[in-house]
């Protein structure tokens, strides 16, 4: 096959329907657009969203309310039964969180929540804790260290 071989398949390309160009063409006269009414005139015809008159459902609805607050942390959750993987003493960060496949990545700020019980010594770096999360950590014997927010 070469350059000149290559041409589009059968049927894919139709001709441009030329409306409005005399009788003989087919579509002269009213071009396909029937005879008077909105439809017919030039700009004629409704937007996609009119609905016979009757009241829009865009006009229906009450105004988006409420406000995105821009300054919103979102952290990434932990719960204290996912730190079973972790051996006695073991030093957890969001860099070991993220290594050991429990959280995706280390960039969104972690906060440790407390369902579930922890038997054994961990000391836990994250950005925030819940108050039964710090107690439980320490009633273990481990220690808590707040890391701080990037901004």
């Amino acid at each position: 096959m070469k350059l000149h071989d290559l041409q589009p398949a059968p049927g894919s390309k139709k001709r441009r329907k030329r409306v409005g160009r005399g009788i003989a063409a087919g579509q002269g006269k009213t071009a396909g657009r029937g005879t008077k009414g909105q439809g017919a005139r030039s700009g004629g015809g409704k937007g996609p969203f009119f609905e016979g008159g009757q009241l829009p459902l865009v006009r229906r609805l009450p105004f988006k309310r409420g406000f995105t607050n821009i300054w919103r942390v979102e952290y990434t959750e932990i719960n204290l039964d996912r730190l079973d993987s972790f051996a006695d003493g073991a030093e957890v960060s969001p860099e070991a969180l993220s290594e050991a496949g429990i959280i995706k990545s280390a960039s969104k700020p972690v906060v440790v929540l407390g369902r579930g019980e922890l038997d054994r010594q961990l000391t836990v770096k994250a950005h925030r804790f819940s108050a039964s999360a710090r107690a439980k950590i320490e009633a273990a014997g481990g220690t808590v260290e707040v890391l701080p927010l990037e901004t």
